[in-house]
């Protein structure tokens, strides 16, 4: 079975060109870089004026001159030291200059995928994204922050040595040639080989991680279930290809270890032993040979480096162009440059023959034809079977999605001629399934508005009947409710939600089954809570609970994207059609259970 990997094919990619986009980005700190520069080429031609260095003290040691021999040693001292200061000051100055590109590159994206609409999420999972935020950058981090600095590095020394081995000896360097292509061969072949089983590693250990963070996101129905063993049995198995491919990815790491310092050694071996005899010849000095040889080594080196750093630039031309498909993604929602400010609105909604389709399912209209007004202080509430368009009604009037045809209006005024955030802070909403944030509980209710004063939002809990159960926790408002409020019950979560809306005190409230979580007390509670919410403001409600729908000003009923019927609840149920239905199948069966 091939390893679940979303990320494989784009892994695949190899246009080097693409690191191009990480230009304006390095850009802004051209001095940084400059800087950086400088001291890379200063430590390459450090490294190649040390095997001069050496070859002076060595053929110093046959002459009789013993100030000549310190004169040299000194030099030698001089250089090395030179070398170390420009080799820490590269390193620090590469190594910053990484992480603050990576970082940016990171605020970059996450500035730039927060504010997509949801229909962008229906073309790529959010753990894709993620991903992209961490792991890609992480390998962008990796080549700013080393690769490509050895690189140019290596490519310095690699010219340098080579003209140096000629001017050097023409001869041996011929040789050396010669020996190069047999060293990358099996570099090339073997590291093509080790690439594709280090992304294979790589996709069994992600799908490992994958495997046990659902398992263990949903430990109470693993454990309600008896379903450890499985769990166990399927973690293990996927935990253990995973170290299948670690082995074949070591052995064949290994085998490539063997044959280039194995090759490596028996061509620098060849060289000396001929270089020896043309020592004993007199054609060539000891200190020349081990010029030469050192040369050798560095050339060497600095190709097999290359070639590993070569795939490292692969993967991160990959990641680079999987971070730029975010900051370059087409948005299907987007604000009007020419966008003017909304004023505090009346309330005042309209939907005016709107058609609408998700995008993931473009043949099947969710709205279809939907006309209707709302009046100020208005509360209207959308009744219908499970995907009849109700939550779809609070979407596009949220401007999560853009209609494909119609107009949505507030006072009078088309959304898409506001910015999205500018009518969206009149806007409170409290939606089915509340999302609560790893913070403490008053951060959590401060969300709706964030310069909020603790009175302010104590006031709010109260308002939602949170008070009293937000003051048993271990820390009252301070405790901190884990993440996505595991810590509490959905009922406490949804009077979070409830009291995060109370607090935003916006004109035009949209209520999406905000009572569904409840049981019987909380409800009665929450729901005297929201009729003091809803006095004077434009609501919205989504609902099944007869109380809440009874309250309604106006009921509409939605069936297959349509509305098909509205009035009052005494009057629907006189006309008979699909809202009487509901209300007996639905409300007179929660009559009768109380």
């Amino acid at each position: 079975m091939p390893p679940p990997s979303q990320t494989e094919d784009r892994d695949k990619s190899r246009r080097i060109g693409a690191l191009a986009a990480l230009w304006p980005f390095l850009a802004r700190y051209r001095v940084m870089l400059t800087a950086a520069l400088a001291a890379l080429v200063l430590t390459a031609c450090v490294a190649l004026i040390l095997p001069i260095a050496v070859r002076r003290v060595v053929d110093a040691f046959e002459t009789s001159a013993e100030q000549l021999l310190d004169e040299y040693f000194t030099a030698f001292i001089a250089i090395a030291a030179l070398m170390a200061i420009g080799t820490g000051l590269r390193y620090y100055l590469v190594t910053r200059l990484g992480e603050r590109v990576v970082a940016d590159i990171r605020k970059a994206v996450f500035d730039r995928v927060i504010g997509l609409s949801p229909a962008f999420y229906e073309r790529i999972m959010t753990g894709e994204v993620l991903s992209r935020i961490t792991t890609d950058t992480t390998l962008i981090l990796s080549v700013i922050g080393s690769s490509v600095s050895v690189a140019l590095r290596n490519v310095l020394i690699l010219i340098g040595g080579l003209v140096l081995l000629i001017f050097t000896s023409p001869k041996l360097s011929l040789l050396v040639l010669l020996l190069v292509p047999v060293v990358i061969v099996p570099i090339v072949i073997l590291g093509r080989r080790l690439r594709i089983l280090s992304r294979e590693n790589q996709d069994w250990i992600a799908a490992s991680s994958g495997n046990a963070s659902e398992a263990l996101s949903s430990v109470q129905t693993v454990q309600a279930f008896t379903h450890e063993r499985l769990s166990r049995n399927a973690f293990s198995d996927v935990t253990e290809r995973s170290f299948q491919a670690a082995k074949k990815r070591v052995g064949v790491r290994a085998v490539m270890t063997v044959l280039v310092i194995l090759l490596v050694f028996v061509g620098i071996v060849g060289v000396l032993w001929i270089g020896a005899r043309d020592v004993r010849a007199g054609t060539m000095t000891v200190g020349e040979l081990v010029q030469f040889v050192i040369y050798a080594v560095m050339v060497a080196g600095s190709v097999g480096a290359l070639s590993e750093i070569w795939g490292e630039l692969q993967r991160a031309a990959g990641a680079t162009e999987r971070l730029v498909e975010l900051l370059t993604a087409t948005d299907t929602v987007s604000d009007r440059n020419d966008a003017t400010p909304m004023p505090q609105p009346t309330g005042a909604l309209a939907f005016r023959n709107v058609r609408f389709a998700y995008p993931a399912r473009p043949q099947t209209p969710a709205l279809d034809g939907v006309s209707f007004a709302v009046s100020p202080g208005e509360t209207v509430a959308l009744v219908g079977p499970s995907g009849a368009g109700k939550t779809t009604v609070i979407q596009l009037l949220l401007r999560f999605f853009d209609p494909q045809s119609g107009t949505i209006e507030i006072d009078g005024r088309d959304l898409t001629e506001a910015a999205r955030p500018d009518f969206r802070r009149h806007i409170a909403l409290v939606p089915q399934d509340p999302v609560i944030f790893a913070a403490s509980a008053r951060e959590n209710i401060r969300f709706g508005r964030p310069d909020a004063t603790d009175d302010e939002v104590e006031a709010a809990a109260k308002a939602a009947a949170a008070h009293e159960f937000l003051m048993r926790l271990p820390e009252g408002y301070d405790t901190y409710v884990g993440e996505r409020g595991v810590m509490l019950s959905g009922g406490q979560k949804q009077r979070i939600a409830i009291a995060r809306a109370i607090l935003r005190d916006a004109p035009v409230l949209l209520l999406d089954e905000a009572t569904s979580a409840l049981d019987a007390e909380s409800e009665h509670l929450v729901q005297e809570a929201v009729d003091r919410l809803a006095h004077g403001r434009t609501t919205l409600v989504v609902a099944h609970r007869l109380a809440t729908v009874k309250k309604a000003d106006r009921i509409l009923v939605f069936d297959q994207g349509r509305i098909v019927a509205q009035g009052t609840h005494d009057e629907l149920v006189a006309e008979g059609g699909l809202y009487a239905r509901l209300a007996r199948l639905q409300f007179t069966a929660g009559l009768a259970a109380e």
